[in-house]
């Protein structure tokens, strides 16, 4: 992951930082330095840097982007600081993956690898956050792009278009800080834990049916899967989603609970899914965090 910025940050960008900032004060009076997405833009092209690097200087030197002061109560400077210079890859762009991405790009991620080879169509309107009527049979992977350049112009994405498979997975996930699976294949996701484990790379895992899912975390050294579904080699190509659908309010709920354990993971907390599940049921409301042998 990026470090935090330091001192080394160019002179000349802090000084045309310090000439946009704006005074400014929080809902609860608290007063700051804030520098909006125009300006940040601005700068960004000027000295040819990304939009998450000018906002990670301006954080160096206590000026606040504007899209991130409601997170000052929440998150410190370093560790805004920190989640900008992370790089993320989500692996599956559908109803989990869009929703991953949206959140990961809002809570200022600086770099998103986007990784599907699918394309949208009628059937994930119920649920996938980036297909829409006029989108049918756009990319997934290139409609998220799209998307995250709204939303979050200072966030560096590369879109890949491409299913991850055995040929695939290590060229896609390597250099990330985490890896997101919201895939719906078993098969490929074995694949994916692999390729993570192979080049230490934790790895955020979710999966839903109808209103039921589950979350953990694996790292490298963790047994990891095969503790949730049981062996590689005998699972089935998909789980029971293929018999009880997806619906949205749920695969909402899970993507946040996944971004929640990638925040955790890049900040250095403790309090973590590693080696436990959290299986939740809006049927009854059940939620249940439970140790993994």
């Amino acid at each position: 992951m990026g470090e935090v910025a330091g001192p080394g940050a160019p002179e000349e960008m802090a000084q045309a930082i310090r000439g946009a900032v704006r005074g400014a004060f929080l809902p609860d009076g608290t007063p700051y330095d804030g520098i909006g997405t125009s300006a940040v833009a601005e700068i960004a092209r000027r000295f040819q840097k990304a939009g998450w690097e000018v906002e990670r200087a301006a954080i160096d030197i206590r000026v606040w982007p504007e899209r991130y002061t409601r997170n000052m109560k929440t998150f410190s400077p370093a560790d805004q600081a920190r989640l900008l210079g992370a790089t993320v890859t989500v692996v599956g762009l559908g109803g989990l993956g869009g929703t991953v991405t949206e959140i990961l790009a809002r809570d200022g991620i600086g770099t998103l690898r986007l990784v599907d080879g699918d394309r949208f169509d009628e059937s994930n309107l119920n649920r996938q956050l980036y297909s829409t009527v006029a989108g049918l049979g756009m990319p997934k992977a290139e409609a998220a792009r799209r998307r995250i350049a709204q939303v979050n112009p200072s966030v560096a994405v590369s879109a890949h278009g491409v299913f991850l498979d055995q040929d695939t997975a290590a060229g896609l996930i390597r250099g990330s800080d985490v890896v997101v699976d919201c895939l719906d294949t078993l098969k490929y996701r074995f694949i994916m834990e692999s390729a993570a484990k192979a080049l230490g790379v934790p790895l955020v895992s979710a999966a839903i049916a109808g209103v039921a899912g589950h979350v953990t975390t694996i790292f490298p050294e963790d047994e990891g899967l095969c503790l949730v579904y049981g062996d590689r080699e005998t699972v089935d190509e998909k789980g029971v989603e293929r018999s009880l659908g997806c619906l949205p309010h749920a695969i909402t709920i899970l993507s946040a609970l996944e971004c929640a354990e990638v925040v955790k993971l890049l900040l250095g907390s403790p309090e973590t899914l590693r080696n436990r599940l959290l299986v939740m049921d809006l049927s009854d409301y059940t939620f249940e965090i439970m140790e993994l042998a």
